[in-house]
């Protein structure tokens, strides 16, 4: 019966100090590592909400067995602690939060490696922060102490827990959700910042994703290969390189003739670069472009990729080895076609395990894998390199020391005033983002190689640059031309000129769609197959301008696609600026 002793006295007298010892003892274990996060500046506050309010869900049993609260706490808190540590260790070392993509590396890892990564970053202060995170768990255990109510007070308090933590917050989602299953995921969103549901939903996750993976690996391991292939540079060394950009409009880029100086390393390599100047992307959207980009499909063919070899796998058939090194999230709903193109190449690098896409990470960190990939020993190298480059949220994409624009100096006259920060942050993003392309250009040259390496972005972004100055970030259904405008340029080593034709002068402005960038790959890289279609590479004799259409094509019947030349973009320098 001590079990459930029951207080005969009104909630008056209730224990309010003892209930927030159990409050503080179960949230330490979460918000000590969203409370990083939040001082670091490394992610948003709806993380550090979400794990305070889940905390909240121990409380119900605590108030039903008060006789037993210690106890329970102790298994409890073992529980969350066991998770909290594995939490903190990862934040310590990468300044990331814990998500799905860390048990893809995980799984992805062997033993070896796994040593390899703790001998490379473990620090003895760890093993202090570590004991003094335990040290401080098991004070606040010594705190707590058993908060009687009536039993049927004490019934309806628990049940009201549950339902404000779990039962609306879920009911809510499903009813909003166009699906059960879209209703679930994002109830687990809500959940997952609070230990242990953030190992839960990101094991729950990663089995998804990866089922999803998979089933794509398997069909594309049935894709019959390119016919007839044959190759200008067999046997001969090489190394060819990609660097796929993200949410970057050339219309904000000084090499392109924007007023502002945001790419002020490319402006110095200009004379060495054959910058293309008319290129759009066919969808504003990563995935559904590079579905696009990557493989032969189109907006009038758009499932081709499911059909056809990816650049990938066409350069694997060429006798190249190849690598993936990406900046972007690894096993998300939205990033597992992303992950399934990774995982067609020999080799793959994941640098972004974030929990969530508005988090604090800098392409600088693919320099080092970029420099290893480049020091391989095979003779003969296709490396693409996947940046976060300026995807909103655009502060989170450039270290303090790259904060150069912050006042109304060159911004347009149309822009409001609470509109300029966010201006800014995306044109210091972009002064970022060209520091890390120049030097990759730059890391790829000291190596004399023999080859070249191609830039371009995945789509672009409009931040307040349309008509009317009030359109941020992409949307298909009503599109301006910043979301489509990309830069697109090109890098040859001085033995890769010797042997082949670079000059694209006459080639510049051709009107082009980044999804024929296939057929421009194989031509400047001496390949040729029967699929390939020289009317479609850019830099052929044989080029024949198409319209450039965008829009989504699964949606042709209803909306048909649109022609980009009716969206003319504006002119490079804008002359309505606010000097200072």
């Amino acid at each position: 019966m001590a079990l459930f002793k029951r207080s005969n006295s009104s909630a008056a007298g209730f224990d309010w100090m003892g209930l927030l010892w159990l409050f503080l003892f179960f949230w330490y274990f979460s918000g000590i590592t969203q409370l990083l996060i939040q001082l670091t500046d490394t992610s948003g506050f709806a993380g550090f909400r979400q794990a305070f309010f889940m905390s909240a869900i121990w409380l119900a049993p605590m108030l039903l067995f008060p006789a037993r609260t210690k106890v329970m706490a102790a298994v409890i808190g073992v529980v969350l602690w066991a998770c909290s540590m594995a939490s903190l260790g990862y934040f310590f070392i990468y300044q990331q939060e814990f998500s799905q993509s860390v048990i893809f590396i995980m799984f992805e890892s062997n033993p070896s490696e796994a040593g390899e990564y703790l001998t490379q970053y473990f620090a003895w202060w760890m093993v202090a922060a570590f004991l003094a995170h335990t040290a401080f768990a098991i004070f606040l255990w010594t705190r707590l102490r058993p908060v009687y109510l009536p039993r049927g007070q004490a019934l309806l308090a628990a049940v009201a827990i549950l339902v404000a933590i779990v039962g609306y917050p879920l009911v809510k989602q499903i009813s909003r959700a166009d699906t059960l299953a879209d209703g679930l995921e994002k109830f687990e969103t809500r959940i997952e910042p609070a230990v242990p549901w953030q190992m839960v939903v990101a094991y729950r996750r990663y089995r998804q994703q990866l089922d999803g993976m998979q089933g794509m690996l398997d069909s594309v391991s049935k894709i019959p290969p390119l016919t007839n292939l044959k190759d200008s540079m067999a046997n001969q060394p090489a190394t060819l390189v990609l660097v796929i950009g993200e949410s970057t409009n050339r219309q904000r880029m000084s090499l392109y003739g924007y007023p502002r100086q945001t790419t002020p390393e490319l402006d110095k390599l200009k004379d060495q670069l054959a910058v293309f100047n008319n290129v759009i992307t066919p969808r504003p959207y990563t995935i559904e472009a590079l579905q696009q980009v990557l493989t032969f499909a189109d907006e009038e063919n758009p499932d081709l990729y499911l059909k056809t070899p990816s650049l990938v796998s066409v350069m694997k058939q060429a006798g190249y080895k190849t690598y993936w090194i990406t900046n972007q999230q690894t096993m998300t709903k939205r990033n597992t076609m992303l992950t399934t193109f990774s995982e067609q190449a020999d080799e793959q690098v994941y640098l972004n395990n974030n929990r969530n896409q508005n988090a604090r990470q800098y392409d600088g960190d693919v320099l080092e894998p970029f420099s290893k990939a480049l020091a391989d020993s095979a003779p003969r190298k296709f490396i693409v390199v996947h940046l976060l480059g300026t995807h909103m949220s655009y502060q989170y994409r450039y270290p303090p020391t790259f904060e150069k624009f912050t006042d109304r100096q060159g911004v347009p006259a149309g822009v409001h005033d609470d509109q300029v920060p966010t201006y800014n942050s995306y044109d210091n993003a972009v002064l970022y983002n060209d520091f890390v392309v120049s030097s990759l250009i730059k890391d790829y040259a000291k190596t004399d190689p023999n080859g070249f390496l191609l830039y371009l972005s995945d789509h672009g972004e409009d931040v307040f640059d349309s008509a009317g100055h009030d359109t941020l970030g992409r949307n298909e259904g009503k599109p301006t031309a910043p979301m489509y405008t990309i830069p697109f340029m090109a890098w040859a080593s001085p033995k890769w000129r010797e042997t082949h034709d670079w000059n694209f002068a006459s080639d510049l402005s051709r009107p082009y769609i980044s999804s024929q960038l296939v057929h421009t790959w194989a031509e400047l890289a001496g390949l040729s197959f029967d699929q390939l279609d020289p009317s479609r590479s850019l830099i052929s004799d044989s080029f024949k301008p198409r319209p450039l259409l965008i829009g989504n094509p699964y949606s042709r019947q209803s909306k048909p696609l649109i022609d980009f030349s009716l969206m003319k973009p504006k002119p490079p320098a804008d002359a309505a600026v606010v000097q200072q």
